[in-house]
């Protein structure tokens, strides 16, 4: 099993979420966060006053699926998250050593 976590901007959120649908994916984690990479923040204005934004509202996704269906989750995250500018995010895709559906107990690819 891996676990998949994605950050990404607020707006595709909806198309990356019918993507996964589309791909046989289906569960998902979904987190407001803040953060900042190589962007830095950004600066706005406010009444006239410039401040800077240090960390980037961003949306953090939470996916765990099987080996075999690694592959189509992040290229389906990876293709329609893209917008071709900086802050488009990242995917970090980390092994899963057990999983367990509380209700039942069923573990590892079970519980998906």
């Amino acid at each position: 099993m891996k676990k998949i976590e994605a950050i990404i901007r607020h707006f595709k959120l909806e198309e990356v979420k019918d993507a996964l649908t589309e791909a046989g994916i289906s569960g998902m984690t979904v987190s407001e966060v803040k953060g900042f990479g190589r962007q830095k923040g950004h600066k706005e204005q406010y009444r006239g006053a410039e401040y800077t934004v240090d960390f980037v509202p961003k949306v953090k996704m939470e996916i765990v699926v099987s080996d075999e269906d690694a592959q189509k989750a992040i290229d389906a995250i990876l293709t329609t998250a893209r917008t071709g500018q900086i802050g488009d995010g990242k995917i970090f895709v980390s092994e899963l050593s057990e999983a367990v559906r509380i209700r039942t107990g069923e573990t590892g690819g079970e519980s998906l």
